[in-house]
């Protein structure tokens, strides 16, 4: 889906075969719901060629928490945009999750997943939390908070990497501007990244809707360069 994926694991008795695995599924992942291939699922949908009777279990799941969440956030979570659907808001989080419990499921406790910016961590590194860093949207060399994350997960919506790809379903013309990112720390990446995805689009008054949300964090940057974020994100920061 145009994004890059990195993996690293603590574990001393971690193989190439367990990497190789867990990669290879996110090659299965990207063949299927990439909007980039002309060759996958998604694209053959957008081009009318498959009927809901054909779409693939994966495909009707998605498209099912797609509209639950969509229910969740009054609207604002809507992969559909003038007829075309895009399911990367959700299929990131969702698949980093999966990836995450393969790994499990090979007897693996201390892991990284970040693919583009959505992080699922378990574990410690080196008896650590791991460290996590929110990059500064107008200089992406530069970390603006770096927090301490265990068995959580990060996702950060803007537009800084991939450009104007979000959209506010009420207002689908007018092109966000207000919000440069939103970062969300939840309980997994598959639910920070879905609300992230929501709460960007909802431009300013996103960082309200996630501070309402039990078990969720926010850090929103604006236009301007100014930082707001949810009373609960200090414990997590371990350098400013």
């Amino acid at each position: 889906m145009g994004m890059p994926i990195t993996l690293e694991v603590a574990d001393g008795s971690v193989t190439q075969a367990d990497l190789d695995f867990v990669f290879a599924y996110f090659t299965s992942v990207d063949e299927r719901f990439s909007t980039y291939k002309e060759t996958s699922e998604v694209s053959q949908i957008n081009r009318g060629e498959l009927r809901p009777a054909q779409y693939s279990e994966d495909m009707k799941t998605i498209l099912a928490l797609s509209e639950q969440t969509k229910k969740e956030t009054n609207g604002y979570f809507d992969i559909e945009h003038d007829g075309i659907i895009d399911p990367s808001g959700i299929v990131k989080g969702w698949a980093i999750q999966h990836g995450a419990h393969l790994l499990k499921a090979r007897g693996l406790r201390n892991f990284y997943i970040d693919a583009g910016g959505d992080i699922q961590v378990a574990g410690t590194k080196d008896g650590h939390p791991w460290r996590v860093g929110i990059r500064n949207p107008f200089n992406r060399a530069e970390h603006v908070k770096i927090l301490a994350l265990t068995d959580e997960g990060i996702a950060t919506s803007g537009t800084a990497i991939r450009g104007q790809h979000i959209y506010d379903p009420y207002h689908p013309d007018r092109p966000l501007v207000d919000v440069m990112s939103i970062s969300v720390i939840g309980p997994n990446v598959y639910d920070a990244d879905r609300f992230a995805t929501a709460a960007f689009a909802m431009g300013t008054k996103g960082i309200a809707f996630i501070a309402k949300l039990a078990g969720f964090e926010g850090y929103m940057i604006d236009a301007h360069a100014r930082a707001t974020f949810t009373n609960g994100l200090k414990r997590y920061i371990i350098h400013q």
